[in-house]
């Protein structure tokens, strides 16, 4: 049976487990810099399709975290891989932000609202009763939908705002079509991170702070998984769930070596 000695490799979530309310959490600038120093393969992960890498990196720093663009995996990087390799140069009509636009360019797509293959949604805080109607009448035409995460809503400082769930829902009511979902608990979400820095699943751990969507997409995606207590998760809702992540933990902090551990 795997223990946390056999990973060496990490992917982790972001707010909850790294950062709350744009502050670092106990641990969380220490574990990055001992995966730096022991030159471990990272990526941190997010659901949110908004901000591009190079976004969220420097958002990160300004909460007290060092990670490079690089390091990041997030839902629009991982819906523009998944739809290159689906059909190369095709044609997409999206209602999102510069992160998912910017990936989609990147990785070839074409963006357009004439007879497109795919119709992409992701999240917005501008979301317009106009590209709503278009979008599901491009759907109604036979376009494929497509969203970058299941979440029905998001944080903002006065309290919670309709996601990319929550519009799907719309959408879905309107066409009578499920979208398919890229983001967590896909773990093609996972799997598309692993490529990136070459690991393997049976040698990868997973630090998450959700049951619904890191742990259970961690499972099925077959790495050890970490569940923390510094975000949405407590002890008294893991036992709601039918399955249950290799290990819980308060926070990353204890995930961090003992002095002297390397040598």
């Amino acid at each position: 049976m795997r223990t946390r000695a056999d990973i060496k490799c990490w992917l982790t979530d972001m707010d909850g487990v790294l950062v709350h309310d744009n502050k670092a959490l106990p641990g969380a600038p220490e574990l990055i810099a001992q995966w730096k120093r022991n030159e471990t393969p990272f990526l941190v992960l997010t659901n949110n399709p908004t901000y591009t890498p190079r976004d969220l990196s420097v958002r990160l720093r300004d909460s007290g975290l060092d990670v490079p663009e690089e390091s990041i995996w997030t839902s629009a990087l991982a819906t523009a891989k998944f739809l290159a390799q689906q059909m190369p140069g095709g044609t997409c009509y999206v209602v999102g932000e510069a992160g998912l636009i910017t990936a989609l360019h990147e990785h070839g797509m074409i963006m357009t609202d004439r007879d497109p293959e795919f119709v992409v949604l992701g999240e917005t805080r501008t979301y317009s009763f106009e590209s709503i109607t278009t979008a599901i009448r491009l759907i109604n035409k036979g376009a494929r939908f497509i969203i970058t995460n299941p979440d029905a809503t998001g944080p903002a400082a006065d309290g919670i705002i309709p996601a990319t769930g929550a519009v799907a829902s719309l959408i879905t009511t309107a066409t009578n079509r499920q979208p398919y979902v890229i983001g967590k608990p896909n773990p093609m979400m996972f799997r598309s991170a692993l490529n990136r820095i070459g690991a393997h699943s049976e040698e990868t751990g997973m630090i998450g702070d959700r049951m619904d969507t890191d742990i259970v997409a961690g499972i099925e995606a077959g790495l050890h998984t970490v569940l923390v207590m510094s975000g949405i998760a407590t002890r008294e809702t893991m036992l709601e769930f039918p399955f249950r992540p290799t290990e819980v933990v308060d926070g990353v902090f204890e995930l961090l070596e003992e002095p002297g551990a390397r040598g």
